[in-house]
């Protein structure tokens, strides 16, 4: 843990301001949900909760699974990191921040298939050799939580459409898991 230098005081009502610059740097969002941690030193530690994260064992073996019927490279992230993938890239992807591409994808709340004809889109914004081939977003009563994705490297054909129905279905299933 590293110390930012900054000091909040708590008002009336026991809430904290986490300042602007912090929240742009770790990606937090009005709204986003926070877990709070403590340790014996009395330490408090926010840290992004995320549902899709605690699915991430389930995650992993809905990606060995997609993997095996397609041959592709199958992945899940929430809305920071990849949190699970199958057929390759795992060095290169596993626990990585998704690239701002791919989040504003996840924002328009549909279903993406990369044609041959466009550029190709970073699935990482640490990595730029994996390519965003199909995604569908992860929708827990209207919210996006994560996404299903099929990922190429850079220059390979992209994924057809049953890629595109299997991503859209283990969405689905992923958004009704959370949900209950």
């Amino acid at each position: 843990m590293k110390a930012t230098g900054i000091v909040r005081r708590i008002d009336d009502l026991g809430r904290v301001v986490i300042p602007k610059e912090i929240r742009r740097t770790m990606r937090i969002r009005e709204g986003d949900p926070l877990e709070i941690f403590t340790d014996r030193e009395g330490e408090l530690i926010f840290k992004k909760y995320s549902p899709v994260g605690e699915l991430s064992d389930f995650a992993a073996q809905i990606c060995e699974s997609m993997r095996k019927s397609t041959d592709g490279i199958a992945a899940v992230c929430d809305r920071d990191a990849v949190i699970a993938i199958s057929g390759g890239a795992k060095r290169e992807l596993l626990g990585k921040p998704i690239s701002g591409a791919l989040s504003a994808i996840m924002e328009k709340r549909a279903a993406f298939r990369h044609d041959s004809g466009g550029s190709s889109l970073p699935v990482s914004s640490a990595d730029e050799q994996y390519c965003l081939s199909v995604a569908a977003p992860v929708l827990t009563e209207g919210d996006v939580m994560g996404c299903v994705m099929f990922v190429t490297p850079r220059g390979s054909r992209p994924a057809g459409e049953l890629e595109l129905k299997l991503a859209q279905t283990v969405a689905c299933f992923l958004g009704k898991q959370m949900e209950n």
